[in-house]
């Protein structure tokens, strides 16, 4: 049988856990007979995204993204490019494309599941020509994205106790939007493009969002007052927010926003910094990816 060759890019930093002894793990778990392991640990941002292009180039056929939603972006996205296999260890804050894959967040179940080789195509987000996976966006979300890059405390607990800081202080914005040729304007919150439904630890901002239909969910959080915040959170918890009265949520395959001011976007809930004009498009069932089977 012929085996594959293996690379994980380990993310040391990734969710605030120790990996030092992951190779060690895998080495015991990874199927022998269907595999060859290599490992690199990222030392540095980009990193994944520099060692993914290397390892496609030098016949690696699977490439494996340890990490949060940001390591896996790098990863997918050279993944995608060079047409290779991805698969998935999550170690992140909110692990958004993991859970809604349904990848276990237990690191030695997440290598079973590699061990099955179970492979579907997804599809892949183009924000202003740069690839997402699972959600990019603008307003608060995109905001306290950029703030939180900048803090030293990592981790769900540091993300929360910054955005209840940051969210009294934010205000709305006004965004043009063009979607499949149809003009709408919104004073919104947060605008939401996703291609699977949740930002992560389970908190859904589109339910019906799907990575195989070759559409994405945008999603606008409308101006609200801040005495709803915690029904908006309960809802995003149980995924009954497309019912809420202040989501409004429009399919589409092509996407122009106008905005007011240039300024922070995430993807993949990594900060950019972006003009006033974006570009937003899907490329259907582009990337192939390991999921339970």
């Amino acid at each position: 049988m012929l085996k594959s060759n293996i690379l994980f890019i380990i993310n040391p930093i990734s969710g605030g856990k120790n990996k030092s002894k992951l190779p060690l793990l895998i080495g015991k778990l990874l199927d022998p007979l269907k595999f060859v392991p290599s490992y690199s640990f990222t030392e540095y941002a980009g990193h994944a995204a520099e060692l993914a292009e290397e390892a496609a180039n030098n016949n690696f056929d699977i490439i494996v993204a340890v990490g949060g939603d940001g390591t896996i972006n790098e990863v997918a996205s050279k993944v995608q490019q060079f047409k290779k296999i991805l698969g998935i260890i999550p170690f992140g804050s909110g692990n958004g494309l993991a859970r809604f894959l349904k990848i276990p967040l237990n690191p030695g179940n997440a290598v079973r599941v590699i061990n099955s080789l179970n492979v579907i195509d997804i599809d892949t987000g183009l924000f202003n020509g740069k690839g997402f996976f699972n959600m990019a966006g603008m307003g608060f979300d995109a905001y306290i994205s950029a703030v939180f890059a900048e803090d030293k405390s990592r981790g769900l607990t540091g993300y929360l106790k910054l955005g209840l800081k940051e969210v009294l202080k934010y205000k709305a914005q006004t965004y043009d939007l063009v979607i499949d040729g149809k003009q709408y304007t919104f004073k919104a919150f947060v605008i939401s493009i996703a291609n699977s439904s949740q930002y992560g630890n389970n908190a859904h901002i589109s339910p019906s969002a799907s990575v195989t239909d070759g559409l994405l969910d945008i999603c606008i959080v409308k101006e609200f007052s801040m005495i709803k915040l915690p029904v908006l959170a309960y809802e995003m918890l149980t995924a009954t927010v497309h019912r809420s009265k202040i989501v409004e949520i429009i399919k589409g395959r092509e996407v122009l926003i106008k905005r007011r001011d240039e300024g922070a976007i995430h993807i993949d809930g990594e900060p950019l910094f972006m003009g006033k004009d974006l570009n937003i498009s899907i490329v259907p069932l582009s990337l192939h990816v390991i999921i339970p089977g």
